[in-house]
């Protein structure tokens, strides 16, 4: 099997190696070392689906031609050249770096072949993610649409197959700052003087790619562990099955030893009790490998592989009164840094798999056990590596309202542009929706955060309880200092001061530290514009940024143990968020470089502070 997919991914290389000569990264802005090591005949080769793998697949990255027209519904008879997928069309990695504009479409094409070996299968076409809104042709036959940008999505495409040469086109429009959708942290004009807004990013930014299946297959694997049970509760969705015929087996192992093996009907639930559970945490990230099958009337029609982790995420109160958050029933500090997930040469899109993995394994190094995935989802691998490596994830729904002029919206008729409040939250709702239930099997993950500092929040306790509703199993972080509510499952604080202060208590949940820090040193040759680039505070030298930065830990660590308020009241913090994992465009406030070439403090310093908060409540 082994050799089948590799001679799938070199027919999939050759494919476009003709046409990579004329491929070079676009612009003489900055670079990660990673730049040099893409490789156009096929970028980003690994497999895009950690949690639901199969053996044979092609990769369908590379040299793909493209084309922007002005609102233009009909493919256009000539195109302006090739870019590279899956970078998206701003960044230099695509060869192009062009905006796309309000009323402008961004139209894709490559031709492929289905290998000869997949005849008599279904063929599945697989987008991890694109940019705004996506209408998907093969051989001029319309397929598939998908609105969001932070989402996978894929499509049965073999009633359009052909032999030989398939087209394949994609059609996008992205309105980066029409009002009502999803964009996060991204802006037209992101502009310079510490701007906090970066710039725009549409049309594919992840791998494009298609398997074979039989007519009945596994679609998805939606795993919960259950730590108090000692079990594992899986539900595998399958494709043209019936429950009367076909059965699911699904089969646990660690260490190369299985644990245990259960079958149920196809449509319902799997339970795997497991006794004596090995545990998830950031010190241990155990991991059980998972192979799920699929039997039609008693004949396998499909084999995956997954894995789960047995970890609870959960809150409780102390003997003193204060709430702490807690790991497998044990009170743990979380601490990371904030994560923007930006890349000076790829934008939204790590240049490799080295590169996307290089910063998880940094921050670990570093001494934290968190990070915060700040307005940005992520492509799989990313959350495998810090399920694999051992790092929490606080995962962040990009936020949907413009707010670059310092427009917080706490109304949804003081928003600009007469955007309606309906379609606002449509939107919403469709796209958290889907990055809560993608993203559902992954184990590093234990926070969703649905709001940011005000922006775009709206109906809070309406939106937790549908949160609620899509993932029982995770804490809810209603708004990571924003207008404050008594609902979902914390209290989430700002304080850029120096040194930061528990300034609101919460004796009802625990209290966190979502956002401090913000220390900045400037790095000449490392920054993305070399004239506008501020932060909240500047510091000249590694040792200054250092003393300053172990500082604030220190006062950290001090209300992570707990402190006594004025009136008697015992309080504490229970997590906190430093701004932030390296340098954002005009930002230079992060712990490296923007292009991740210079650290810019003593790490070991960094790695003993962080190790002392990180197990601060440790027993």
């Amino acid at each position: 099997m082994k050799k089948i997919l590799i001679a799938l991914l070199l027919a999939s290389a050759l494919a476009s190696s003709a046409q990579t000569t004329s491929w070079k990264p676009a612009g003489q802005r900055l670079k990660t070392e990673w730049a040099s090591k893409v490789n156009p005949s096929l970028p980003l080769p690994e497999y895009p689906r950690p949690l639901l793998t199969r053996n044979e697949w092609q990769n369908l990255n590379g040299l793909w031609n493209y084309a922007i027209s002005e609102a233009e519904d009909l493919r256009p008879d000539e195109f302006d050249g090739q870019i590279l997928v899956p970078y998206p069309l701003e960044s230099s990695l695509s060869g192009v770096a062009r905006k796309l504009r309000r009323g402008q479409v961004l139209w894709y094409e490559r031709s492929f072949q289905v290998p000869s070996a997949w005849k008599g299968r279904d063929v599945l076409l697989h987008f991890g993610a694109v940019d705004h809104e996506a209408v998907v042709y093969v051989n001029g036959r319309r397929v598939a649409e998908h609105v969001g940008g932070y989402t996978a999505f894929c499509v049965n495409i073999t009633p359009q197959l052909r032999a030989g040469e398939n087209k394949l086109t994609v059609r996008v429009v992205d309105n980066s700052d029409e009002r009502t959708q999803p964009v996060g942290k991204q802006r037209l004009h992101p502009g310079g003087n510490g701007s906090i807004w970066y710039t725009s990013v549409s049309g594919i930014w992840q791998t494009v790619w298609i398997e074979p299946v039989s007519r009945q297959y596994i679609a998805d694997i939606r795993t919960t562990p259950d730590l108090d049970g000692q079990r594992f509760v899986v539900d595998v969705k399958t494709i043209g099955t019936a429950a009367s015929t076909d059965q699911v087996e699904v089969e646990l192992s660690f260490a190369g030893r299985v644990v245990v093996k259960a079958t149920s009907p196809a449509g319902q639930r799997v339970i795997l009790p497991v006794k004596k559970p090995q545990l998830w945490t950031p010190d241990t990230p155990n991991r059980y490998q998972m192979t799920v099958s699929l039997k039609v009337r008693g004949h396998e029609a499909d084999r995956v592989g997954s894995y789960a982790a047995m970890r609870k995420i959960s809150v409780a109160q102390q003997n003193d009164g204060v709430w702490r958050l807690q790991l497998n029933n044990k009170n743990h500090f979380q601490f990371g840094p904030l994560d923007q997930g930006y890349w000076p040469d790829g934008l939204y899109t790590a240049p490799t798999d080295e590169a996307l993995r290089f910063d998880i394994q940094k921050t670990k190094d570093w001494g934290f056990n968190m990070i915060r995935k700040h307005m940005k989802v992520e492509p799989a691998r990313w959350y495998y590596y810090c399920d694999s490596i051992g790092l929490l994830v606080w995962q962040d729904m990009p936020s949907i309202c413009r707010s670059d002029q310092g427009w917080h919206m706490r109304n949804w008729n003081q928003q600009p542009d007469g955007a309606h409040a309906s379609d606002v939250e449509a939107n919403f709702f469709h796209e958290w929706g889907e990055i809560i239930n993608q993203f559902y099997s992954y184990p590093s993950i234990v926070v969703w955060t649905p709001f940011n500092e005000s922006w775009g929040q709206f109906k809070t306790p309406e939106v937790i309880e549908f949160t609620r509703q899509q993932d029982p199993t995770r804490l809810i972080n209603p708004a990571s200092g924003g207008n404050h509510y008594r609902c979902g499952d914390f209290l989430d604080l700002h304080d850029y001061s120096r040194p930061p202060v528990l300034y609101l208590n919460d004796t009802t949940r625990p209290v966190v530290l979502g956002e401090y820090g913000g220390l900045g040193r400037h790095i000449e040759g490392h920054r993305w514009l070399e004239t506008d680039a501020t932060t909240y505070v500047n510091y000249k030298d590694a040792n200054e940024l250092t003393d300053s930065y172990v500082q604030q830990g220190e006062a950290v660590l001090k209300l992570a143990k707990g402190i006594t308020l004025e009136d008697g009241t015992p309080a504490a913090f229970s997590a906190a968020v430093y701004t932030q994992t390296t340098d954002v465009e005009t930002e230079v406030n992060g712990l490296m470089t923007y292009d991740r070439k210079v650290m810019k403090m003593d790490e070991k310093k960094i790695r003993d502070i962080n190790t002392a908060i990180s197990h601060s409540l440790d027993k």
